[in-house]
């Protein structure tokens, strides 16, 4: 059976707060080291209504400082954001205060507008094709390179797994370059999966990290007690992807039942497209499309994402997930 492990991209639900979501993603957090699942990531993103995990290195010391065993990490940092020192130096940090339950992912997306990237003092007059030079430079930092003037304190010479994420087939060949595990955003961009897969696959060089190819796969799972209630649910999920790509982001709303006969052919189709893989419905139906998924691609791993509107709702769907892999998904 392939590890799974989650995705949570500490939302605010409507009527609620940032105080709230991060309770609820230690409570999750907890409940998730207890089902099995391997890893708890969280995720980078700026000015977004609807998303809490902003400070991603604070916010991980909180759920590191807060469970015993599950590993931790960024899925992912945007290191266009920030000076590689940096990050060496706050993971380092969370390293030395949980040893040997940290993992990296970086990505090459700002995880923010022109405005808001232009608030986090990046910049802008370098652009996403430095992003390679930006992780041998963090790699080394951690390996305590001679050939950087600056050590990374704490940072060098701890081991921190470092990942490349992606949605292209750039962040495939990158990783496959360097010789780093690779995780792909199939839970909203899985145009281009099937091939970054055999694209980094093919060209894989092994490293001192990793000897061979690995590949983790997002993939959504709405799960409920049976498929109508799960399809209710997914409906959150479904109108925070409608409303972002309309240029409105806002926090996660109330399930709503009706949602999709309200929404146009187009709003449909993008829907059906960016959410392709994804599992709704009660366990069982959700074992079978894990199984399905899993078969059709050769995953090492899955990162499972449940964006749902009610906490216990949230926990109840990771939960019927981890007993859809018992079963064998």
């Amino acid at each position: 059976m392939i590890p799974f492990s989650v995705l949570d991209l500490a939302p605010i639900a409507e009527g609620s707060d940032a105080r709230t979501s991060f309770a609820n993603t230690l409570d999750l957090a907890r409940h998730a080291e207890n089902w099995g699942y391997r890893r708890y990531w969280l995720a980078e993103h700026h000015g977004m209504p609807g998303i809490a995990s902003a400070a991603t290195a604070v916010l991980l010391g909180h759920i590191a400082g807060g469970t015993r065993t599950i590993r931790v990490g960024a899925g992912g940092v945007m290191l266009p954001n920030h000076s590689p020192l940096v990050i060496a130096e706050q993971f380092g940090t969370l390293e030395s205060l949980y040893p040997g339950r940290i993992d990296l992912g970086l990505g090459r997306a700002p995880g923010s507008d022109q405005t808001t990237a232009r608030a986090l003092r990046r910049n802008l007059s370098s652009d996403a094709d430095e992003f390679p030079q930006d992780v041998v430079e963090l790699m080394d930092y951690f390996a305590g390179s001679p050939q950087r003037a600056v050590t990374a304190v704490p940072g060098a010479g701890l081991s921190v797994p470092i990942w490349i994420l992606g949605s292209s087939l750039f962040g495939a060949q990158l990783a496959a370059t360097l010789g780093l595990p690779y995780a792909f955003a199939s839970h909203f961009a899985p145009s281009m999966m099937m091939q970054a897969i055999e694209i980094y696959r093919a060209q894989f060089r092994p490293s001192a990290q990793l000897d061979q190819p690995y590949v983790m796969l997002g993939y959504n799972v709405f799960a409920a007690d049976t498929d109508a209630q799960a399809q209710v649910l997914a409906t959150s999920m479904q109108q925070a992807f409608v409303s972002l790509r309309s240029g409105r982001p806002g926090r996660l709303q109330p399930p709503d039942p009706d949602y999709l006969a309200r929404i146009g052919v187009a709003e449909r189709g993008m829907l059906d497209q960016v959410l392709a893989c994804s599992a709704i419905g009660s366990a069982g139906t959700v074992a079978q499309a894990l199984h399905d998924f899993i078969g059709r691609t050769g995953a090492d791993e899955l990162m499972i994402t449940s964006q749902i509107f009610d906490h216990q709702a949230r926990l109840h769907s990771y939960e019927l997930a981890a007993q859809a892999v018992e079963r064998g998904g």
